[in-house]
């Protein structure tokens, strides 16, 4: 499992090796898995919004400079309303979700896009 971790990350080092710019925000996308309601969230970083008992904000939203449509890198800080610490806090890449994703029983949540500048 280790092996194969690291061997993903290191596959994806070209990405992280990109030049990326800052956009004033982008959009996420949340999901309730007992109910399946979906929505978009468009947020500013630094804009926090409540869906549920989640609190979902934008710290930082980050695109490719030689190719603004091909990703979007977010920090992302998701607090959920009954627990004491954060949920999760770290960068989320919207072609792999699945490499820092949301450990949450009821909601997922992913970075779609950034917004244009």
């Amino acid at each position: 499992m280790k092996a194969a971790l690291i061997a993903l990350l290191l596959s994806a080092a070209p990405v992280f090796a990109q030049e990326a710019a800052v956009a004033p925000g982008g959009t996420l996308r949340w999901l309730d898995k007992v109910t399946g309601a979906t929505g978009d969230l468009e947020l500013s970083n630094g804009q926090s919004l409540t869906q549920g008992f989640l609190t979902i904000r934008l710290d930082e939203c980050r695109y490719p400079v030689a190719d603004p449509a091909s990703d979007a890198f977010a920090h992302v800080t998701i607090q959920d309303s009954r627990a004491n610490a954060p949920n999760f806090s770290g960068w989320m890449i919207a072609s792999s979700p699945a490499i820092s994703a949301l450990d949450h029983p009821r909601y997922d949540v992913w970075v779609l896009s950034c917004a244009a500048g």
